[in-house]
């Protein structure tokens, strides 16, 4: 089964989220570890900033399909606690005290979109491939996801992203504004770290801007949270109608 794996070096913490067998898929022990992670992060005054990336070259390609269960009673108490351990886990990385970077290599789809979405920068591939896709495979958005592009991306964007399925690259995800900037695959952590960095150098000040930033900023309409649990009932409902399909 994947692993959270956490590195520290130079005020800078390195979350990586290692099941590479299944492209970084997340379980929901995955979620609870991220979670951890997050805290152990928060509790270390010499980390300033942290960058979220996926092993082996590759960001997140969602759910762990082996553990996923769309036909199940997704209200059963068991099935519900385990989606929201994922969900969750998205919650707690944008709520991490320092300033965060999502490194995109590879796929970043459904879920996996969703935790770079989490992240206050993304720093993607120039051949990334970024999908939400829920509709595509017959499952309403979860995870906020409407929340999380509309905050950066826009209305529109979001649209074609979330309604109509459709897949960018990384250079169209800086067009949209959906990244800072695409760099060549090779050169994607090393960018992500060079500008964490920056803020990682002063970590009192970096946390305190953040805080300020994340304050000002929003994300606008209903809270996150609030986005999470409106968009949740709806895609279990989805999980259940495509598996009886």
């Amino acid at each position: 089964m994947g692993r959270i794996v956490l590195d520290k070096a130079d005020g800078v913490a390195t979350i990586t989220v290692d099941s590479p067998e299944v492209k970084n898929g997340l379980t929901p022990e995955m979620g609870r570890e991220l979670v951890a992670v997050c805290e152990d992060v928060d509790a270390d005054p010499q980390i300033g900033a942290a960058v979220v990336k996926g092993a082996a070259g590759t960001f997140c390609s969602g759910a762990d399909r082996r553990r996923w269960q769309p036909g199940a009673d997704q209200a059963e108490d068991e099935t519900y606690r385990n989606s929201g351990a994922v969900y969750q886990a998205f919650v707690r990385v944008g709520k991490l005290a320092v300033p965060t970077i999502a490194a995109v290599r590879g796929a970043a789809v459904g879920a996996g979109l969703n935790l770079a979405l989490a992240t206050d920068l993304r720093i993607v591939a120039e051949d990334a491939r970024l999908l939400a896709g829920f509709l595509r495979i017959g499952l309403h958005p979860g995870g906020g996801f409407f929340t999380l592009a509309g905050r950066t991306a826009g209305r529109e964007a979001t649209a074609a992203m979330g309604l109509f399925s459709q897949e960018i690259d990384g250079r169209r995800a800086v067009e949209i504004g959906l990244a800072w900037a695409a760099v060549p695959d090779a050169e994607v952590e090393e960018t992500a770290h060079r500008l964490a960095a920056g803020p990682a150098k002063d970590p009192a000040l970096a946390r305190e801007a953040v805080r300020s930033f994340r304050t000002e900023l929003g994300p606008p309409g209903i809270g996150w949270e609030a986005a999470v649990e409106f968009e949740r009932a709806t895609q279990m409902w989805s999980q259940r109608r495509r598996n009886s399909s």
